[in-house]
């Protein structure tokens, strides 16, 4: 008796269980969309391993040339740093 409402409703009674066509297609989608998210997970990682590794890079050289110009010029660079401490200070108490 059940069947024959199924039927008058234009379902079949194992039509339930077995997915749809949008379902299965949905499914796929979704898989393509999490592989597709994970590639680009990896790929945002990579950059930002490259990036690092030059502005390290940068910051490294950056380092040795003012090591290199106190050496060189011990007094003057003495008297610059002491010019920007005192203008920090003059800003800093206004």
């Amino acid at each position: 008796m059940a069947e024959k409402k199924l039927a008058a409703v234009g379902l079949e009674p194992d039509t339930e269980k077995q997915p749809t066509q949008t379902q299965v297609e949905l499914e796929t989608q979704i898989a393509e969309l999490r592989a597709e998210i994970s590639r680009l997970t990896d790929t945002v990682t990579a950059i930002g391993s490259g990036a690092k590794a030059v502005v390290q890079g940068e910051a490294e050289l950056m380092a040795e040339r003012v090591r290199e110009r106190v050496r060189e010029e011990p007094i003057s660079t003495l008297l610059t740093v002491a010019g920007v401490a005192f203008l920090f200070g003059l800003l800093a108490r206004r």
